[in-house]
């Protein structure tokens, strides 16, 4: 089982912050440190000091850590064309030396769409913006040198790319996920490295995974050949009382985190996550919402990270 620290800088986080956040995770050996895409914070947060860009950060502290991955969960296919974020994408692995992911989605928080002025299309209109993203982005990134990449779609167009920058991995891994029943397995199974389920319960992970395993062989692909992650809201304490002064602080109740993320001590965590690891989770994506509480990160990376 491997763990990843995700974080949620619209909350409000400076760049420092998550610096200081992915380099004491490097530290501790954690597989993976990861952003969200969004420009509004949620909830009762003043969101100080303001929303930052996914990959401009990423950037920034690809060049100031060593090993540990790096990426989205997930950037929203409203945000930016597909091709910018190829190449953002492709230029930040040869920053990392090959260590990023690309989580790509269709985005669902309509107020951050109308605070910043990005349209903010239906349902069904983004999941097909988001079948359109994911082929052009591999396109480009798989276009042979010197030959040409062309695409013709109802949202986006591309006409004789190069599709340069190419990465430093010969892939990318590409993270789909989400709950949809029909399109979200479909585009897993079609282009996606990782499936990814955010904040839901083991039933509903197994149940959605074998959704993404039929779609795999509807196409020819190997259900196997997709790893299978989830994401978790996460709160650790060396006791009781450390647990719920953390939970308190992220604005969640002891009882409600307990059944619905990984809340308690340690030992608490690491039996949970071995659950997880029961039910065919590969990874779990730890979110992390206090990013002043660096002592949370080193107690997860001594006391859970060495036992999963």
């Amino acid at each position: 089982m491997k763990l990843r620290i995700f974080t949620e800088p619209q909350q409000g986080a400076s760049y420092a912050q998550l610096l200081a956040i992915a380099q004491r995770a490097e530290h501790h050996g954690f597989d993976a440190f990861f952003r969200s895409d969004h420009f509004l914070k949620m909830g009762d947060v003043n969101g100080m000091p303001g929303p930052s860009d996914a990959w401009t950060t990423l950037a920034g502290i690809a060049r100031e850590t060593t090993k540990i991955r790096l990426g989205t969960l997930v950037n929203s296919v409203t945000f930016r064309h597909p091709a910018m974020t190829a190449i953002s994408v492709a230029n930040v692995d040869a920053m990392s030396d090959g260590r990023v992911e690309l989580g790509l989605g269709a985005g669902w928080f309509e107020a951050e769409h109308k605070a910043y002025g990005f349209h903010f299309p239906s349902l069904g209109e983004r999941f097909d913006m988001l079948g359109e993203q994911l082929h052009i982005i591999n396109g480009l990134w798989n276009t042979p040198l010197g030959e040409t990449f062309c695409f013709d779609g109802s949202h986006f167009n591309v006409e004789n790319s190069p599709g340069l920058p190419k990465p430093v991995q010969s892939r990318i891994p590409v993270i789909v996920g989400g709950r949809g029943t029909k399109k979200t397995p479909m585009l897993a199974a079609k282009y996606a490295s990782e499936f990814n389920m955010p904040f839901v319960n083991k039933d509903a992970f197994v149940e959605q995974c074998e959704r993404v395993r039929d779609a795999c062989s509807a196409i020819g692909r190997d259900p196997s050949s997709l790893k299978y992650t989830v994401a978790q809201a996460t709160v650790c304490g060396t006791n009781v009382a450390e647990v719920e002064r953390r939970t308190k602080k992220i604005g969640r109740e002891v009882i409600e985190l307990r059944a619905n993320g990984l809340c308690g001590t340690p030992d608490e965590l690491v039996n949970k996550i071995r659950g997880w690891k029961q039910a065919g989770a590969e990874t779990i994506y730890m979110q992390i919402l206090d990013l002043d509480d660096l002592d949370q990160i080193d107690l997860i990376g001594k006391e859970v990270l060495p036992h999963v």
